[in-house]
């Protein structure tokens, strides 16, 4: 795995989330509270074993992946971020998830916008997708923040769950 990827913003470490005990207890105390979980569901610890290995397989393969966000003040753990390719619609999507207490700082927009232009320096894209909940009003507002422009209505994953997938293109050289 590339572990020497580290983005950093003014108030923001994003280093590659791993499957090492530390970050799979943080990933699922994240996960574990109810007013995150609405929209991702919640991981018991070998879930989260076995989802962050595949995210650690998709930064060996791909080059890219999900990041653990922490503060840069005093290393808390804040969230997940990143990009993460889903092969059974061959796109490469934006995605966010952070600790009830990280919501409303502006965490997910900031981190968002540093892995973004990370992505179009380094991945051969034209296209970012980001898959919201119709009901999860606070992602789709950071999505618009960073120019995502809403699409479909369509159902993904399994069992089969309503996503709006928003879409962000190449921005212009």
């Amino acid at each position: 795995m590339n572990q020497t990827i580290v983005l950093e913003t003014p108030r923001l470490r994003l280093r590659p989330l791993t499957s090492n005990p530390a970050d799979v207890a943080e990933f699922v105390r994240m996960h574990a509270d109810p007013r995150v979980n609405t929209f991702v569901g919640a991981y018991t610890e070998q879930q989260a074993v076995d989802r962050l290995r595949i995210v650690e397989q998709q930064w060996a393969q791909r080059g890219h992946g999900l990041f653990a966000v922490e503060s840069r003040e005093d290393g808390r753990f804040l969230g997940r971020s990143g990009l993460q390719y889903w092969e059974q619609w061959d796109e490469v999507e934006a995605a966010w998830t952070y600790r009830f207490e990280a919501h409303g700082h502006g965490y997910a927009t900031e981190a968002a916008e540093a892995f973004l232009a990370w992505g179009w320096r380094t991945l051969g894209i034209d296209r970012i997708t980001s898959l919201i909940d119709p009901r999860n009003a606070a992602s789709a507002r950071v999505a618009e923040r960073l120019g995502f422009r809403a699409g479909a209505l369509e159902q993904r994953f399994e069992p089969a769950r309503d996503m709006i997938v928003y879409e962000l293109r190449r921005p212009a050289a």
